[in-house]
């Protein structure tokens, strides 16, 4: 059988009866998506890309049709992260593409392996000001690791086999976003044999980096020398899982993770101290990251955030996740599972076990008092709730193969530090506001017999709230807590605190949420006294999709807002390390000022 009679087979299979219409670029396009197996897309229907949303459907791709373009990126993005496969979104040309950008962006910051598909005019129009015609490509090509519009039908597979391949990196080491899109005429055009090269249309594997024996040998000496190790987790962790827990086994190391990774390695690993992070790291001599960048959460990897005597090993496979901001003192190029499987018989020849166990200790005292805070019901100044009860709540009804999602500023910062450590996602990097409900949904279509529940701040639920409709329409059995301070809460307090109470534009008041979910076809309920959350979780999982709008005081300050990144402080996010940046820059005497 020839390739232009399989892709043919390939289009007619799925809809008996229908009649089967001729192979076009659309239908070969879809047909290259289930090679790789995508078994969903996420977008909105438009024009430039009917043929395209059609074929895709007939091929037995499901279409989870979103209310918003970001919200379609999004769905994708929490796919990609929660299955570590290539996700897809489709979206229209002109608005449909910009609407997405935000989203594209986090996908990008969070090297989320995520292909975006869109249409443009007709190239007979190509330069005439058609209907939303724009320069698409160049508006995202800076938040993409590959950017290109097709215009020719020979090259509609090669380019989508080379997109594929970028968003999986293997162009650059990074996974990220990768972007096509092809005129709508181009779309509908018949193929023909020779547009089907049989190889290009075959399923793309993740890249697989092993590492030089060389530098595995400088790693394990690095290893030998020294006594207090932490290990950072990154994305690659989600695929690394055993190999990390048998390196922490093997060294007696520390483990800290991050938005990237977490809920793999979990609380029966010995060595994950969440609770002592900052302590963690400054007091380290040997620091190693596995696939994670020195980015604004961990310091960029400074000497006044990390020991002054700290070294470095940094295991990657692009130069973000091996010498951004910090080089490492031995940098090893390979995906961490085969570089952590290189390094089977590496373990420090002295370890300070002394050290370990104060610090497991520690984590122990930190945690036990924050479980006792997370059970507190005693009402805040205002006679609410503290937004602790409702983070106490949602980890009684998690198991062990739930989804945990925290969306927001103000909760975003409780949720991080007090939800149990199961797969987790959150605004990442980006402090992108907004993903909750859709990242809940992609979570619950892809996990349909597990609690997933997001916890999400007032404000951030506004951004995405009638995604709730998506949720109902395609069944996706997701909770959404929105955790009501009637407030953009973190800047509020830093307008109290700093701005002399002067309070412009950050108060949210009288919104009903669940009102809006039952108007969309959700159960809703509105909780205003903690001995009546618990019920409400619970009916709401029993009822799902589901809102469940939680009056929450405003009085408790979080974390976040505690450490100072309200003020957007100019050396270092967080106040304290700030402080400690400002006062090494000085006395180092590399400036004389402090601005």
């Amino acid at each position: 059988m020839d390739s232009g009679s399989r892709i043919r087979n390939h289009a007619s299979q799925h809809r008996k009866g229908d009649p089967v219409p001729e192979t076009t670029v659309a239908h070969l396009i879809a047909a290259r998506l289930r090679a790789q197996g995508v078994r969903r897309i996420f977008g909105l229907c438009g024009g430039h890309i009917q043929p395209l949303w059609d074929a895709a459907a007939r091929a037995g791709v499901e279409i989870i049709d979103v209310r918003h373009e970001a919200a379609a990126v999004y769905m994708a993005h929490a796919t990609a992260d929660l299955t570590g496969e290539l996700s897809v979104a489709m979206v229209t040309a002109g608005p449909g593409l910009t609407n997405a950008v935000t989203a594209i962006s986090n996908a990008y910051v969070g090297r989320s392996p995520v292909l975006v598909l869109s249409g443009r005019p007709p190239r007979p129009q190509t330069g005439m000001g058609g209907m939303q015609d724009i320069a698409q490509a160049e508006i995202v090509r800076p938040i993409c690791r590959l950017a290109e519009q097709v215009s020719e039908r020979h090259h509609v597979i090669p380019r989508l086999d080379k997109a594929i391949a970028a968003a999986l990196g293997a162009a650059t080491g990074a996974t990220g976003p990768a972007y096509l899109d092809f005129p709508t005429d181009l779309l509908d055009e018949q193929v023909h044999d020779a547009d089907v090269p049989a190889l290009a249309m075959h399923r793309r594997e993740a890249v697989v980096a092993a590492p030089d024996p060389v530098s595995v040998g400088q790693a394990a000496t690095l290893i030998a020398e020294s006594a207090r190790i932490v290990v950072i987790g990154g994305r690659s962790v989600r695929t690394a899982g055993p190999q990390v827990r048998s390196f922490l086994d093997r060294t007696q190391a520390l483990y800290l993770d991050s938005g990237e990774s977490r809920g793999v390695i979990r609380d029966d690993v010995p060595g994950f101290v969440p609770a002592v992070r900052g302590r963690a790291m400054a007091e380290a001599d040997l620091v190693i990251t596995l696939a994670r960048r020195l980015d604004f959460q961990l310091g960029y990897g400074s000497p006044a955030v990390f020991s002054p005597h700290a070294r470095f090993l940094r295991i990657g496979t692009c130069f973000e996740e091996l010498g951004e901001n910090r080089r490492g003192d031995v940098e090893v190029h390979g995906t961490t599972a085969a570089v952590l499987t290189a390094l089977a018989d590496a373990a420090p020849a002295a370890p300070d076990l002394v050290w370990v166990q104060e610090m497991q200790r520690a984590n122990t005292i930190r945690r036990d008092k924050l479980t006792a805070a997370l059970l507190d019901t005693t009402p805040a100044d205002d006679g609410l709730m503290s937004p602790n009860v409702v983070i106490g709540a949602v980890n009684a009804l998690l198991t062990d193969r739930s989804v945990a999602i925290a969306d927001g500023g103000d909760i975003l910062s409780f949720a991080r530090v007090g939800l149990k450590p199961v797969d987790y996602l959150d605004c990442g990097a980006l402090g992108c506001l907004g993903v909750g409900v859709p990242f809940a949904v992609a979570a619950a279509l892809e996990r349909p017999a597990e609690p997933v529940i997001a916890v999400i701040g007032d404000g951030s639920f506004g951004f995405t709230a009638m995604e709730v409709d998506t949720a109902v329409r395609h069944g996706a059995k997701a909770v959404f807590v929105v955790a009501n301070n009637q407030a953009w809460n973190i800047e509020r307090h830093d307008q109290v605190d700093r701005f002399d109470n002067n309070l412009v534009g950050v108060d949210l008041p009288g919104c009903r949420y669940d009102q809006l979910a039952r108007s969309l076809g959700a159960h809703g309920e509105r909780v205003e006294d903690p001995d009546d959350l618990a019920g409400a979780l619970t009916r709401a999982l029993d009822n799902a999709p589901a809102v469940v709008d939680v009056l929450v005081s405003r009085t408790p300050k979080s974390a976040d807002y505690l450490g100072g990144l309200a003020a957007v402080p100019p050396r270092q996010a967080v106040g304290p390390w700030n402080a400690a940046e400002v006062k090494r820059y000085v006395v180092g005497g590399t400036r004389g000022d402090t601005t």
